[in-house]
């Protein structure tokens, strides 16, 4: 994943910051608690295809 894409990619829910799980293949968001996944090196950014997770997921 490239670093300067991360910089610059939000939640499209709630436009907040991303964190990148590389053994995932993920995008999370802790506030929404959405896992977008990364397909091949590109970002997923479509709320349909994100995973929810759990309160432990996220590391709350």
């Amino acid at each position: 994943m490239d670093p300067k894409l991360l910089e610059i990619l939000v939640c499209p829910v709630c436009k907040g910051p991303l964190d990148y799980r590389k053994p995932e293949q993920e995008l999370v968001c802790r506030p929404c608690r959405l896992a977008y996944p990364v397909r091949d090196g590109i970002p997923v950014m479509l709320a349909d295809d994100a995973r929810s997770l759990s309160a432990e997921d996220v590391g709350l």
